[in-house]
């Protein structure tokens, strides 16, 4: 279960059966941007900000440093093995099969739960536009999941604030049936859907600027830097708000498709941060100084989670409703708070126009996931079975769109944002002890793209993943482990005997050259 897939053969299998490579800078860069940019800034900002307050500007520095570190650690192996599979390619040819395995378990969880998470911030821009702009009242039973509360060790459902998430369940399952049938989303229309949403940041930040009230800052850590209890305060809604910054690394699953990718694929990985990361900043500020970002509490004074039941009591009470903490769509309420509703309208219609393509390339990445893993014979290859008349892996696809519209269905966005944050941190910590290993293992492999101060960044970067893992909520902390059980069980019942390389099937990915991969890449 160590054995590992060197470089050389992971090559040789791009070589041999490669993608067209047809992506420049430019457009990787706006694939980056569009991945990042989305339910994290949309709907997210309110869930920090009733963890951290003013102090959520801190917390977006926090988290985009990690991602800044685990980029650089990122684009030195992408550049190496411009291939599909991410973290669990790298990490299959340094430390090994059965770590691979965890680690492609892992970014199952990562993709999966994030589609739902954007799934659950999309109907929140829905509704909000629905009730706003066209006067009509949506069912509050029907627009959200239950409230979720340990008893024990049993999750108890609270279904008094709502029973289901309709429109979530829609989205998902829409966007599910476009990937089976083979739609794609060509560069150009990438290129306008980030457009759209560059749009709606930058009249957002234009427009609260100016109204910036000093006082809004006051006090500025409500919760302190850690909290008085897991996932809050400053580090905490730092560790929640990194689901901001994902979809960055899913510049370097494209690399298989990127022409010149030992100089493109950094440019995109860091250009895209380094974009978004300048936008999440100003729109914070420009939230916060706009009508404040205090928190709720809860009936004896207490901070509360942001989708607990004393969260949703609380805003529930009528001097609570107008704030951002409780709001569903953060910047379009901000923006009607300040006498723009029309613009806060619209800004919600390029969220509702631009989400879907993310919740697109979220259940995308789940499905190539699978598809390699199943290439090297570690899950079953039926679940990549080809529809012979749409062209894609429909079994496993249907199967992740079910399970993502249930997970949506059921679930707030911010519960699903902290377990999806649990599975991206376990990768990229994972990536960034493979840079390290390589280095060692390997120091005279040609490395088109060398991360600086690697001996620094990158124990930084695996640092700075662990510490905002342990912040987590816990139980978010905790799904993590139980998947991560689950994902040991079926490696060893199926896995491990069934894989191709344990086998001696070095040559399988040469073999299947003609069955087509997954459909190319829908961006965001």
């Amino acid at each position: 279960m160590w054995r590992v897939k060197s470089l050389d053969a992971i090559l040789a299998t791009a070589e041999k059966k490669s993608l067209h490579r047809s992506l420049g800078p430019v457009q990787l860069t706006l694939l980056g941007i569009g991945a990042i940019i989305g339910t994290g800034i949309f709907v997210l900002t309110a869930a920090a900000s009733q963890k951290a307050g003013p102090g959520m500007s801190v917390s977006f520095i926090i988290a985009g440093a990690v991602c800044a570190v685990a980029a650089l650690c990122y684009s030195e192996l992408a550049a190496m093995a411009p291939v599909s599979g991410s973290a669990y390619t790298y990490t299959y040819a340094v430390m090994g099969e059965l770590l691979a395995w965890c680690v492609g378990w892992a970014l199952i969880l990562e993709y999966a739960v994030a589609a739902s998470a954007v799934s659950v911030g999309w109907s929140g821009y829905v509704l909000g536009l629905i009730e706003n702009a066209l006067g009509f009242d949506f069912p509050d039973l029907l627009s959200a999941g239950p409230v979720w509360a340990m008893n024990g060790m049993m999750p108890v459902p609270d279904f008094s604030a709502g029973i289901i998430n309709v429109p979530a369940i829609v989205v998902a399952l829409l966007v599910t049936c476009l990937l089976m049938i083979g739609t794609t989303e060509s560069a150009r229309v990438n290129a306008v859907l980030v457009v759209i949403k560059i749009a709606a940041l930058t009249a957002f930040i234009a427009l609260t600027l100016p109204v910036v009230n000093a006082a809004n800052f006051t006090p500025f850590a409500p919760n302190g830097l850690f909290g008085s209890s897991s996932g809050m305060g400053i580090v905490g809604a730092a560790a929640s708000i990194f689901f901001a910054y994902v979809g960055f690394d899913a510049v370097s699953t494209a690399a298989e498709e990127t022409k010149n990718p030992q100089r493109n694929v950094p440019i995109g990985l860091i250009g895209s941060l380094a974009i978004c990361t300048l936008f999440y900043l100003l729109v914070a500020i420009g939230a916060v100084g706009a009508i404040g970002a205090q928190p709720v509490v809860g009936a004896a004074g207490e901070a509360v989670q942001p989708g607990s039941a004393a969260f949703v009591a609380a805003c529930a009470l009528a001097e609570n409703t107008n704030k951002l903490v409780c709001s569903n769509e953060a910047l379009a309420h901000v923006l009607r708070e300040i006498n723009w509703p029309g613009v806060g309208n619209a800004l919600g219609l390029a969220a509702m126009l631009a989400l879907p393509s993310v919740i697109l390339m979220m259940i995308y990445g789940q499905t190539r996931i699978f598809f390699v893993m199943a290439r090297d014979g570690l899950l079953p290859e039926g679940l990549t079975k080809i529809h012979p008349k749409w062209k894609t892996p429909y079994i496993v696809t249907a199967f992740t769109g079910i399970a993502v519209a249930i997970a949506a269905a059921l679930f707030p966005v911010g519960q699903l944002a902290d377990i999806s944050n649990s599975g991206t941190l376990f990768a990229f910590f994972m990536v960034s002890i493979a840079v390290l290993v390589l280095r060692r293992k390997d120091p005279t492999r040609k490395r088109p793209f060398r991360m600086p101060l690697v001996w620094v960044f990158a124990p930084l970067s695996a640092f700075g993943c662990a510490f905002l893992f342990w912040n987590l909520p816990h139980d978010a902390k905790m799904v993590l482990p139980i998947w991560g059980g689950i994902g040991l069980v079926v490696y060893f019942l199926y896995g491990y005997r069934k894989s191709h390389l344990g086998r001696g099937l070095i040559e399988v990915h040469e073999t299947d050259s003609d069955a087509p991969p997954p459909p190319v890449p829908p961006i965001s």
